[in-house]
């Protein structure tokens, strides 16, 4: 299996490698294309790395280190007076953002597998997107917030997103698998920069130039990153992959579950990112400087572990290192976030970084295994839109657990800490008990995928 997955494109169409013959696993058997297209140049592939790696670096850095704003936003500090202390109604704004980005592949998925130019699409994606967050920054009223940094954000983030994910598979051969991931860990990289620089410039310059340089650079830097997509020759002329799920394999447990778990892990592994600034600040009596930092070093380690999950898949099976991932994570929640102190705290915000990090990277190729390369395009869609509604839901119910409260002021007495600190532990809960069930829905899939194939393998 290892060898028929390293040639499966992760694409919105059938992968036509630069190679002369491509072998794709179907549910009928072994089929052999043969693609006659110009190998890419060494130069194109590294702009191409280059430009993913900056596009995921901008896309999911800014998403994960939505725990920034959301300290600022519900904060005495806030310039949207309705949003102090209601941490359920301004987590909302990233979730729809971030949420968005993943559930956006429902209309862009299609839009990219039937445009020639995908640039233009990237292109707009980048400017809506950044629209959006220069807009933010003259909102006065929540409701503001949720037209500009949630949906105008989210939607351009997902038409910037998807066009060179989609692409960039069909430029690598061999180093397929160490190209998507080299690409994928932006989102670390991002994360790790953007936290420090997000609180950096919100202490120097306040809310509104902090959103207004963030939506500029992201457009700069959005400019050569979409112009480095372009169409590749015989790109549209093959075979476009279904975008939609057929009526059989919708009725299959393995995709039922797959998907209940997609949903319940992107809605617990949002929970961390969100309320780790907060708890610094809030619980442990922390800086905000510091807070950011947890938040930088979380993405950081995150963005290693991407990688090293990916390589140990290799090992050991990609379904079996996805449900360790999950099941390790979901137990870091319960054992190392609840109650926490300073140090014990700091041991989560490493820990959780190490063992949620597989999931993203992993998911995609687990697809495939399971569902066959000529699914991959419809089923990654659906799951990605699942995702979306998933990272929606789980940060505002885990505010709703938290309610309202000051931050700072009068009142930060004994008995409003330790009342406090009981929240959070009960947001712990909810966090981990979301991670958990998603990690059982994950250990069933790998037990029908192995049923329906009618035989079990411990390396899968």
């Amino acid at each position: 299996m290892r060898g028929s997955t390293e040639e499966i494109a992760l694409s919105t169409r059938h992968p036509q490698a630069y190679t002369t013959r491509t072998e794709i696993i179907q549910d009928t058997g072994s089929i052999n294309d043969n693609y006659l297209l110009e190998r890419p140049s060494r130069k194109y592939q590294l702009l191409l790395l280059l430009a993913g790696f900056m596009m995921i670096f901008h896309v999911i850095g800014i998403n994960t280190t939505f725990g920034v704003f959301q300290e600022f936003y519900s904060s005495s500090r806030t310039n949207i007076k309705d949003a102090q202390g209601q941490d359920a109604l301004v987590s909302l704004v990233g979730t729809i953002g971030s949420g968005l980005t993943w559930s956006g592949s429902i209309f862009v998925n299609p839009l990219i597998a039937r445009v020639e130019r995908i640039k233009y699409v990237a292109l707009t994606g980048a400017f809506i997107m950044s629209l959006g967050l220069a807009l933010a920054s003259l909102s006065t009223r929540l409701w503001h917030l949720y037209l500009t940094q949630a949906i105008l954000y989210g939607l351009g983030a997902s038409m910037y997103y998807f066009p060179i994910i989609a692409i960039a598979p069909m430029y690598f051969d061999r180093h397929r698998g160490f190209a998507m991931g080299f690409i994928l860990a932006g989102s670390g990289a991002g994360g790790l920069a953007i936290a420090p620089v997000q609180q950096y410039l919100l202490d120097r310059y306040g809310i509104q130039w902090t959103l207004r340089i963030l939506g500029l650079w992201n457009f700069i830097v959005g400019i050569p990153v979409s112009m480095v997509i372009k169409h590749r020759s015989g790109f549209g002329n093959g075979g476009r992959a279904r975008t939609r799920i057929n009526k059989a394999l919708a009725r299959k447990g393995t995709f039922w579950y797959q998907a209940i778990g997609a949903f319940l892990q992107a809605g617990g592994n949002i929970v961390p990112l969100y309320y780790m600034t907060s708890y610094s600040v809030s619980v442990l009596s922390l800086s905000r400087s510091t807070g950011s930092l947890f938040l930088s070093i979380n993405s950081g380690v995150n963005s290693v572990s991407r990688v090293a999950m990916g390589v140990l898949a290799d090992y050991v099976g990609r379904q079996n290192t996805l449900i360790g991932g999950v099941i390790l994570s979901a137990l870091s929640v319960f054992a190392l976030w609840y109650d926490a102190p300073k140090d014990r705290f700091i041991s989560f915000v490493i820990l959780y970084g190490i063992y949620a990090g597989g999931y993203n990277a992993l998911l995609p190729t687990t697809i495939t295994e399971i569902y066959g390369v000529e699914n991959y395009a419809s089923v990654n869609g659906a799951l990605l839109f699942i995702r979306g509604l998933g990272s929606i839901f789980g940060a505002p119910l885990a505010g709703l657990i938290l309610g309202s409260h000051a931050r700072t002021g009068p009142d930060t007495s004994f008995l409003r800490d330790t009342s406090l600190k009981k929240r959070y532990n009960e947001v712990v809960i909810y966090d981990g008990v979301l991670l958990l069930a998603s990690a059982l829905c994950v250990v069933y899939v790998r037990w029908l995928d192995a049923r329906d194939k009618g035989k079990w393998k411990w390396k899968a």
